[in-house]
């Protein structure tokens, strides 16, 4: 399965990624990349952009990618198509004007129905991959809001709303109160039998207006996959 165009115009496109796809080479796994895939389709935005050094040296190209999910992650992502909608972009990220909404499924049942986790997060110590909550050392703001959709007997389903956009912000986020995400091997989820990956899923993005000619704020949204279908299905059955 390749990414599917949401919406597209001279501007940007609006992307919805599937599970499995790289947002860009990290020097370390294989396996398609949406940057590959933008540059194959759109020659144009291998101006757009800034490259990436990863910790090798090598340079990877991100063209017009403001922003980025992980590999696992499903869901809508943007890019832009010239440098100054890219540089628009990032002003707008950084000043935290994107509003970007999750649906995720988490183990345990989370008793409040609403709330917010306000931790700070650094690299772990004993995993590069991995981040985790600091309380001192070199640690970066995390704010992420949340509600809960629906219980099931062992599991919430949740949406939740990142103020910041740290590395695996969400996922860090909730191991830290004791819910874990469902398949999140990385981070001591057991295999799930109800679904094959972390089950965590970008599903809208909002933008402001960024150019002349968008007046307003601009949403989409990316629906949920299959597998994230199937399981919600099978936690209503067991």
């Amino acid at each position: 399965m390749e990414p599917k165009v949401i919406y597209e115009n001279e501007h940007w496109v609006i992307l919805d990624k599937p599970t499995g796809w790289l947002t860009h080479a990290d020097g370390r796994t294989a396996g398609p990349t949406v940057a590959d895939w933008l540059l194959a389709r759109y020659p144009g935005l291998g101006a757009v952009g800034e490259p990436m050094r990863l910790a090798t040296g090598k340079i990877v190209a991100r063209p017009g990618i403001v922003h980025r999910l992980d590999r696992e992650t499903s869901g809508v992502m943007a890019a832009a198509k010239n440098e100054t909608t890219y540089r628009a972009l990032r002003q707008a990220f950084a000043a935290r004007r994107v509003r970007k909404s999750y649906r995720l499924l988490v183990i345990g049942q989370i008793k409040s129905d609403e709330g917010v986790i306000d931790s700070p997060i650094g690299r772990s110590q004993l995993d590069p991959r991995r981040r985790t909550v600091f309380r001192r050392g070199l640690i970066r703001r995390a704010v992420t809001e949340y509600r809960v959709l629906h219980r099931f007997s062992a599991t919430t389903y949740l949406e939740a709303y990142p103020e910041t956009g740290r590395t695996h912000q969400l996922r860090v986020h909730f191991k830290s109160i004791q819910h874990p995400l469902i398949g999140d091997q990385l981070y001591g989820s057991p295999v799930s039998t109800v679904i094959s990956r972390t089950a965590l899923h970008a599903y809208c993005l909002e933008l402001p207006p960024l150019v002349a000619s968008s007046g307003s704020a601009a949403i989409f949204l990316a629906p949920l996959p299959l597998d994230f279908f199937t399981a919600l299905a099978l936690l209503g059955e067991l």
